[in-house]
């Protein structure tokens, strides 16, 4: 019996798992994408300079180092080769000998010297005499190109230290993005903040919907971006970032969203990638901070609760509730099926205050010729009785 009801009994089934959407950019603003087969790499030493500057920090260092070490040993090995042809190297202990460089015995004390010509350090110890020329020439040649070395390097060190990218660690967006009336209109909003004090300058905002279509013609595109209005016309999307604000995009007929309804989103598959630009007020460079929403990421029906609040002389910013979001009552239709339904509620009140109005002017006239009727009755009664 206890096989027959397993045979019999409903088999339970396994909740299928929705297929998770590979990011295009990560939610810490990280682009995930990778460049293969890219065989024209000569084109990366023709701007060294970005170069250096884009590698991780251990590459940087270790450039860095080795930059001056094999400056140094190379112009070490050159005092040495000059000592070596000249014989001062066999004129050690003869004091009429007037070497190349003085107290120059070997590769060593060769190496030494470089060092302390090319970092102008001038112990005093080790000092080139006026009967070497070629070893003025070196000498020249070496302060000349230390001095493009030093600059180069400490040049790239200072722009890789002084770049914005941790800055952008301190503008933060909201984990979610939402969609809900304003204005009885539906629009679809997130949340972006600056934890420092020093602000951005000139602060400005776009989003971007990545999401692969086909066109009329068969050609498919993969990650087509569109772009998201999010006040470019009116100027919204210049921000004054002292508080947390909250960025609308009203779902219109020119809206990418305008025909997607509760149901479809939940369907769908897209990103939507924000973009924060502005200048460091510190240094004046520029910083740009980068997020992205998947589809599972967007909320239909919520708004995001209030994080500003008036204390004594001060607004105070309560970063608890940056992410929080509560439901609100939303219709689940498009922004399209909502402007037609309204579209026919007005028109049906147009419509429908002229016929009252109609109606109120003929039960006037009618009225008005029940009037006269009885006064012209009883002008002929009486007329009637006169005679």
């Amino acid at each position: 019996m206890a096989k027959e009801n397993s045979a019999f009994s409903p088999e339970k089934k396994k909740p299928v798992k929705k297929h998770q959407r590979q990011r295009y950019v990560e939610k810490d603003g990280k682009c995930n994408v990778q460049h293969g087969n890219v065989r024209e790499t000569y084109r990366y030493l023709t701007d060294i300079f970005t170069t250096l500057v884009d590698l991780k920090w251990r590459f940087s260092l270790l450039v860095f180092i080795l930059a001056y070490a094999i400056t140094w040993l190379f112009f070490g090995l050159i005092w040495w080769f000059i000592a070596y042809c000249r014989g001062d190297l066999d004129h050690l202990e003869d004091k009429a000998w007037t070497p190349c460089v003085n107290n120059l015995n070997g590769f060593v004390s060769a190496f030494l010297f470089s060092i302390e010509t090319e970092t102008t350090i001038g112990y005093g110890y080790r000092v080139i005499t006026d009967r070497c020329p070629e070893g003025i020439v070196l000498l020249l040649l070496q302060a000349i190109l230390g001095s493009m070395v030093n600059a180069f390097m400490v040049g790239c060190m200072f722009v890789k230290i002084s770049q914005p990218n941790k800055r952008a660690e301190t503008l933060v967006f909201s984990s979610h993005a939402v969609v809900s009336l304003r204005d009885d209109r539906l629009c679809l909003m997130f949340r972006v903040g600056d934890l420092r004090n020093s602000h951005i300058v000139e602060a400005s905002i776009r989003a971007k919907l990545i999401k692969s279509k086909q066109t009329l013609e068969g050609e498919f595109i993969p990650l087509n971006q569109t772009d998201i209005n999010v006040g470019f016309e009116t100027g919204d999307d210049r921000l004054f970032l002292v508080s947390p604000l909250i960025i609308s995009h009203e779902i219109n007929e020119h809206s990418p969203f305008w025909e997607v309804s509760k149901q479809e989103l939940e369907k769908d598959e897209f990103e939507i990638v924000v973009i924060l630009e502005g200048m460091v007020e510190a240094t004046g460079m520029t910083c740009q901070a980068r997020s992205s929403y998947l589809v599972d990421e967007v909320l239909w029906g919520h708004r995001f609760m209030s994080v500003l609040s008036l204390e004594d002389g001060f607004y105070e910013v309560d970063y608890n509730n940056f992410h929080q979001t509560f439901e609100v009552n939303t219709p689940s239709c498009s922004a399209r099926e909502l402007a037609e339904a309204a579209a026919r509620r007005d028109a049906h009140l147009y419509w429908s205050i002229p016929s009252r109005l109609d109606e109120k002017v003929e039960d006037g006239t009618e009225k008005e010729a029940g009037g006269t009727e009885r006064n012209g009755s009883l002008a002929n009664a009486e007329s009637e009785s006169k005679v």
